[in-house]
């Protein structure tokens, strides 16, 4: 197979699993959504879902999501923000599957947690996607919460080339 890979100064990224763009579905009434085709390649028949930072559910393939415990972990045990970090990202975490239609559960928890009724949003965002109620996702959108030139700053502050 075929994998595009791109050199950076902190060394290769695999961008055929990019996860990227924006899909509005509907979540029906056993709680299942069908992820979006351009999604499912990049996530594979099995992924984890957890709660995002934001009022939204994380979507990683089973690689970053190795990834990104890897990172807690390294944090250590000590300090009482670590411990709650890890608590937070683990215990909401769950093991989904697609079926044969690209379907998956988000467990009514998650749902109820972050908003979920019918109408949402997937957001690619690179190394995740983000599932958003509809709702919550209109009232986040970068439009509103940055203009374009501070999202120009935002990149020049991070030194990242664009």
């Amino acid at each position: 197979m075929f994998e595009r890979v791109r050199k950076t100064r902190r060394g290769s990224i695999d961008v055929s699993k990019n996860l990227r763009g924006k899909y509005y579905h509907s979540v029906d009434g056993k709680g299942r959504l069908i992820i979006p085709s351009k999604l499912r390649d990049g996530l594979g028949t099995n992924f984890i879902m957890t709660l995002g930072v934001e009022k939204c559910i994380n979507l990683y393939s089973e690689e970053e999501w190795d990834k990104f415990t890897e990172k807690l972990s390294l944090l250590g045990n000590s300090k009482s923000q670590n411990r709650t970090l890890k608590r937070y990202f683990q215990s909401n975490a769950v093991d989904c599957n697609m079926d044969s239609q690209g379907r998956t559960v988000i467990p009514a928890e998650l749902r109820k947690i972050c908003g979920i009724e019918k109408d949402i949003v997937i957001a690619g965002v690179g190394e995740k996607a983000e599932i958003w109620s509809q709702d919550a996702w209109e009232e986040t959108k970068i439009e509103e919460t940055a203009t374009r030139e501070e999202i120009f700053a935002m990149l020049e502050e991070s030194d990242i080339d664009f």
